[in-house]
């Protein structure tokens, strides 16, 4: 591609940042050049995050439920797996999948329902409730 046919097209994270693509210039040299977006690129963003909301109201609405913790809630939110967040809270793996039952989490320790509301960067309270402030 020439370097004056790379994508510019905006993009909701085009204001925030720009992709690095490699083009040739009039030399036939390759070169770097910034892009805003591309449609194609936007439209399977736009798909995945899609998804992602689906999940997450999926998980809030097993918690509404009793089938899950708040714990799921917040790992759809977040982006995170169970490994992820027992990295982040130094738990087993094991005692997260445990915690994800709503009896086992109602009966957690402040001192663990801080670690998790550190790794959710929250509240106890907020964890609690479900609550997100967008920050």
């Amino acid at each position: 591609m020439k370097k004056e046919n790379v994508p510019q097209d905006l993009s909701a994270l085009g204001k925030l940042t720009k992709e690095v693509c490699y083009a040739t210039d009039e030399s036939g040299n390759y070169v770097t050049q910034l892009s805003d977006g591309w449609d194609v690129k936007i439209s399977a963003l736009d798909v995945a995050w899609d998804d992602i909301k689906v999940r997450v109201e999926k998980a809030r609405q097993q918690v509404l439920n009793g089938e899950a913790s708040p714990i799921l809630f917040f790992m759809e939110y977040r982006l995170m797996d169970i490994k992820l967040l027992a990295d982040y809270t130094g738990l087993w793996q094991w005692q997260i999948k445990r915690h994800l039952k709503p009896d086992v989490f109602n009966d957690l320790s402040e001192s663990k329902l801080k670690k998790y509301a550190e790794a959710f960067n929250t509240s106890v309270a907020d964890l609690k409730t479900m609550t997100v402030h967008e920050n």
